[in-house]
């Protein structure tokens, strides 16, 4: 059996399949077999490309909300995911969940 994606919405593991695609059983979202992701090509900062799974590391000081202060230049992010929006990489910092914008990384 083929690899199953993940609802695009929630993120559950094993949709069910429908007739033209796939439907989440969680959430109830449909969609096509072949969902385009939208997220086209991510280049860090040097004009590497990107994908799933990459280590990146920061290149400028980000500054964070909250009490715990910011990301430091040369901080290494593995294992990033790519979603789509204005910040192109979701990751774990420090035990944080951050969105961070691609071009203030470079692949590792």
């Amino acid at each position: 059996m083929a690899d199953l994606p993940n609802c695009l919405i929630c993120t559950m593991p094993e949709p069910l399949l429908a007739a033209d695609g796939y439907e989440c059983g969680t959430c109830g979202h449909e969609w096509l077999g072949d969902a385009d992701t939208g997220l086209g090509n991510i280049r860090d900062a040097n004009g590497n490309l990107l994908t799933d799974g990459d280590a990146v590391t920061v290149i400028k000081d980000l500054k964070t909300d909250g009490k715990a202060g910011g990301v430091k230049s040369g901080t290494k992010i593995k294992s990033i995911r790519l979603v789509s929006g204005d910040h192109e990489i979701e990751a774990k910092v420090d035990g944080r969940q951050l969105l961070v914008k691609a071009e203030f990384v470079k692949k590792a």
